[in-house]
C-alpha cells in the first residue's frame, strides 16, 4: 500500500511517500517539504503565535492535498518537540484537526528516539551488534543503545540545533562568548545522561541520523547526496573538532556556501555542531555512520509490524 507520513517538526514540516507493506524495504515515492520553523514562532510565553498557528494550518492542508494527489491510502501524522512543549499545544492540534481533519499525534522524546533507533537497527541489521543511535533535530537530541530493535536505554535532551540558535546564538557571526557559554551548556546535559548508557557497555557500533549530522558529514568530505543512499558516510570527531572553530568565526551566508549546507539550515549549523561534537566526546565516539532513515522510516516501520501479512499462512495438513 502506499503510505504517507506527517512528520510536523521544529524545523520544517515533511510528507514522506512510500510504497511498503509488511516484511518489505518500504520504498520511497514522494517527498514534500515546507520549511515552517515552528521553534521560532513561540510568543514571549511559549506559545506558538497566532500567525505560526496560521501557517501550521495552511501548510499540513498543503501536505494533506499532495499526499491526496500521490495516491496515499493512510496518513500517518505526528508532531515532535516544538508541538509538544508549545503552552497551548492543545488549541493547536485541536485546530488543525477541525480545519483540516488531521489528527496529529505528539511523540514524547523518548518515543522519537526509540523510533529512530527501530530504523537504525533496520537500516544496519543485526551484525552491526550494539548500537548507539544520536539524532539532532531542531528542538531536541535523541539517544538510545542497544543489542534489539527496542533500546535498553532512550533519553530526549532539549539540545535541538534550532532552539539552541534562538536561545544561546542571537548574533551572527556569533558572539565567542556566547558560544563559549553555549559549549558549557550542552557539555553539561549531556554529561548527566552519559553514566545511563555506560552501564551497558561500549557499542560496536555508533550511529547518526538527521540533517545536522548529515550536513557535518558533508562538510567534513563525506559523499554528497546525489552519490545514492547506499554509500557509507562516516564523520570523523577530529574532523569535527576542526571545523567547530571554523563554523564558529562565519556568518550564516558563508556557512551556506560550504557543500551540503541548505541556506534554510545554515544559521543553525553551529549549535548543531556544538552538539555532535559533546556527543562525541563524552560517550567516546571516534567515528560515527550517517544513517539514510531516522524518524519517518521508524514510524513507517512500527505501522508495518502491526499490519496483517497479506498472506495467511498456509493450512495444516493432517
Amino acid at each position: 500500500m502506499r503510505l504517507g507520513v506527517l512528520d510536523v517538526g521544529s524545523n520544517t514540516v515533511h510528507l514522506l511517500v512510500v510504497d511498503a507493506h509488511p516484511g518489505a524495504r518500504p520504498l520511497p515515492a514522494h517527498s514534500h517539504k515546507a520549511d515552517l520553523r515552528l521553534a521560532q514562532l513561540l510568543d514571549g510565553s511559549g506559545a506558538i503565535d497566532p500567525a505560526g498557528v496560521d501557517k501550521l494550518v495552511e501548510t499540513v492542508q498543503d501536505a494533506l492535498e499532495a499526499a491526496e494527489d500521490k495516491g496515499v491510502e493512510a496518513l500517518l501524522p505526528f508532531a515532535t518537540s516544538a508541538v509538544r512543549e508549545a503552552r497551548n499545544a492543545d488549541d493547536v492540534l485541536a485546530r488543525v484537526q477541525a480545519e483540516t481533519g488531521v489528527e496529529l499525534q505528539v511523540l514524547t522524546g523518548e518515543e522519537e528516539a526509540r523510533l529512530t533507533f527501530l530504523a537504525a537497527r533496520r537500516w544496519f541489521g543485526w551484525s552491526a551488534g550494539k548500537l548507539l543511535v544520536l539524532d539532532i533535530g531542531g528542538g531536541s537530541l535523541e539517544i538510545a543503545y542497544g543489542m534489539d530493535e527496542e533500546p535498553d536505554a532512550a533519553v530526549s535532551l532539549p539540545l535541538g540545533a534550532g532552539r539552541l540558535t534562538a536561545g544561546w546564538l542571537p548574533t551572527d557571526p556569533a558572539d565567542p562568548a556566547d558560544v563559549k557559554a553555549l559549549r558549557r551548556h550542552v557539555r553539561a546535559q549531556i554529561a548527566r545522561t552519559v553514566g545511563e548508557f555506560s552501564r551497558f557497555g561500549a557499542p560496536d557500533h555508533v550511529v547518526a541520523t538527521s540533517k545536522t549530522f548529515k550536513q557535518l558529514a558533508r562538510i567534513a568530505g563525506a559523499a554528497r547526496s546525489t552519490e545514492g543512499l547506499y554509500v557509507q558516510r562516516e564523520l570523523k570527531r577530529r574532523a569535527l573538532e576542526d571545523w567547530v572553530p571554523r563554523l564558529a568565526s562565519m556568518t550564516g551566508e558563508e556557512r551556506a556556501e560550504l557543500p551540503g549546507v541548505s541556506p534554510g539550515r545554515s544559521g543553525q549549523l553551529l549549535a548543531g555542531a556544538l552538539v555532535a561534537e559533546g556527543a562525541m566526546d563524552l560517550f567516546g565516539v571516534e567515528t560515527l555512520e550517517v544513517c539514510p532513515w531516522a524518524l519517518r522510516e521508524g514510524v513507517i516501520l512500527r505501522r508495518l509490524d502491526h499490519m496483517p501479512s497479506e498472506q495467511p499462512p498456509p493450512a495444516p495438513h493432517g
